[in-house]
């Protein structure tokens, strides 16, 4: 897709972020865009950045976590663009959490968000992006997604589930639908809004509030959402399949082909307090 000009893009999670920056973006290609999030003043501050650019831009209230509501979002979009030929599952948010005190309510929370969002976003769009004749349907994984850490198990499956996925699609879109492509994206630390919108447990001590952490991932985030967003448009119109966003990214994807085991242990080393924690604290009880 080298000329993005009038073709029509819908984005989820728009409100800030990754998706603001690649709505912001396309629109500067000439693409017009359909926006949504569940944050309806983010939503909005976006449209209005966007509408300087001159193409047509609709807003939509989402809870992608609804499967009727993002079925009815495609409608929206087709019924109001006439057509689609992009969509960015982007929408996500964090959980971090130990397996043993991990509550099921959060599980079903994050699944329903990270994953379930994707899988009704692809299906739902799916019919109308082959119907277009040439698109794309991009799905953000994570570094997570690659890789699993420490109190991470529920985001990383989640975002293990949309590789997947998106990896299955990409072949079965070969076999059908001519010119539409699949993208797995797996950014990073990007500098957004998801630890804000995340979910902490108390671990032991070591997770911080969600204002302290928010601030330590700002600080050690590599990667703006401005960034990242152009890496994204760029994969749109180059046809790559699979995109790390960020030098952490690179470098997750290569320890963990080269130590498919044995990173496990190297993380384990590099979580050494984590670990003596847990033991001190099990030991008092």
């Amino acid at each position: 897709m080298k000329n993005l000009s009038g073709k029509t893009a819908a984005i989820t999670g728009a409100a800030s972020g990754m998706g603001r920056d690649t709505a912001i973006l396309l629109a500067r290609e000439g693409c017009n865009v359909a926006i949504a999030d569940v944050d309806a003043k983010g939503l909005g501050e976006t449209a209005a950045l966007i509408r300087s650019e001159g193409v047509n831009v609709s807003t939509h209230i989402l809870d992608v976590s609804d499967k009727e509501a993002v079925y009815n979002f495609a409608d929206d979009v087709v019924r109001q663009h006439g057509e689609v030929n992009i969509v960015i599952n982007n929408a996500g948010v964090g959980l971090t959490a130990m397996i043993d005190s991990m509550e099921y309510s959060d599980l079903d929370w994050i699944m329903n968000i990270n994953f379930w969002g994707v899988v009704y976003g692809t299906k739902a769009f799916l019919p109308y992006i082959i119907k277009s004749g040439e698109g794309r349907i991009v799905n953000v994984s994570s570094a997570f997604g690659l890789m699993g850490l420490p109190s991470q198990s529920a985001y990383c499956a989640s975002k293990f589930a949309v590789r997947g996925v998106t990896e299955s699609l990409q072949q079965e879109l070969e076999l059908i639908a001519g010119d539409i492509k699949a993208i797995c994206v797996h950014p990073g630390g990007i500098k957004t809004n998801i630890v804000k919108n995340s979910r902490l447990d108390k671990i032991e001590g070591l997770t911080p509030d969600k204002e302290k952490a928010a601030a330590k991932f700002d600080r050690i985030a590599r990667t703006t959402s401005a960034e990242a967003a152009a890496l994204i448009v760029r994969a749109i119109k180059k046809d790559t399949r699979r995109l790390l966003i960020g030098s952490d990214a690179r470098m997750i994807d290569r320890v963990q082909r080269i130590f498919p085991a044995y990173y496990q242990t190297v993380m384990l080393n590099k979580n050494r307090a984590f670990k003596e924690m847990r033991n001190k604290n099990k030991m008092k009880k």
